[in-house]
């Protein structure tokens, strides 16, 4: 490990942050997640002493700078997450979203923060017909979310300096089990149906997305921590890896489910219509080549990483509990 031991994680409370942070706390880093706990805090290893939890919103720029005081790295993952949630009070999630987003990038260069590390989203390349999306193809937002997650781009390379090593990164739709699981991204919305409702609806299905095992995410991050500053300065990394369409997805997952609960015997698929035309393929060989950067889960690994846990019991109540989807923990908490 190199000097860049004290890491804050904004939204460090979410579902790729309860797979994050204990793997970070494992590896040595001294963790300070930043968070308004829409969805709680139980899950984090709390009793951990390299731990420290600041419950306070990110549009609270005086009490954001003050969390980066001794901090190395900042991990910008907060966000209003996924379009549903986001058409539910569009001036909150512009907020939330956009608005406050250079001023933390500030605050974090004033408080000497030497590298920030921004998850935007691939989901901002909209709708391509080109056979793969690189980092160089335009973006072509077809919502709110996905343009202000663009917008936000442009705003990081005005602050970069040689002392303030800037990096954006463009994850693929995440899939696979957290302590914070979401059952409202595409393959775990299919494993959640096959698993406890004996049926997998398909909206659409020639859609064709981006997919990446959440431990593949979390090891991408740890490895921009790492990476030296003239490999990531200024760049954009798509990380994804198996592009499937959505009815792809969804056989993997009745394979799979069939097989993991082979008293459920055959699995039926139906297909209804959808006004969600987003399709595109990522092509993640950049950060293969400059970082040696490759995902090694599968889809196959997600959804059985699921199973398990619907099996162990560690998904109780997957279609009644808010907390396992963004938009209706949002109307319970009354935010939007």
């Amino acid at each position: 490990m190199s000097e860049m031991k004290n890491i804050l994680i904004t939204g460090g409370a979410g579902y790729v942050g309860n797979l994050l942070v204990p793997q970070l706390l494992n590896s040595g880093y001294r963790v300070r997640v930043y968070d308004i706990m829409y969805f709680g805090k139980e899950t984090l290893p709390l009793d951990n002493p390299n731990l420290e939890v600041i419950e306070a919103d990110i549009r609270d720029t005086a009490t954001f700078a003050a969390a980066c005081k001794g901090i190395d790295v900042v991990m910008h993952l907060a966000c209003i997450s996924n379009d549903p949630s986001f058409e539910l009070d569009p001036d909150l999630s512009r907020s939330i979203n956009y608005e406050c987003f250079e001023p933390m990038v500030l605050a974090a260069k004033n408080a000497k923060v030497k590298r920030f590390i921004y998850c935007s989203s691939s989901s901002v390349y909209g709708v391509s017909d080109r056979p793969q999306v690189t980092e160089d193809t335009p973006l072509v937002p077809l919502t709110d979310y996905n343009k202000y997650k663009g917008m936000c781009e442009p705003l990081l390379w005005k602050h970069m300096s040689d002392d303030f090593t800037c990096v954006t990164i463009r994850p693929a739709t995440i899939c696979g089990y957290s302590p914070r699981t979401r059952l409202d991204l595409s393959v775990n919305i299919l494993t959640n149906h096959a698993v406890n409702k004996n049926a997998i609806t398909v909206f659409g299905g020639v859609q064709e997305r981006p997919n990446l095992h959440i431990q593949d995410m979390c090891d991408a991050y740890e490895m921009l921590i790492e990476a030296p500053h003239e490999k990531i300065h200024g760049e954009t990394f798509n990380v994804g890896w198996q592009n499937y369409s959505i009815m792809d997805l969804a056989k993997m997952v009745k394979r799979v489910v069939e097989a993991e609960f082979p008293e459920k015997g055959d699995i039926p698929i139906t297909v209804t219509e959808t006004n969600d035309i987003r399709s595109y393929r990522v092509n993640s060989d950049k950060i293969k080549r400059v970082l040696g950067f490759e995902a090694k889960h599968t889809v196959e690994d997600a959804v059985r990483d699921l199973c398990k846990a619907f099996k162990a019991g560690k998904l109780p109540d997957s279609f009644g509990n808010p907390k396992y989807f963004n938009v209706k923990q949002l109307q319970e908490l009354e935010v939007a």
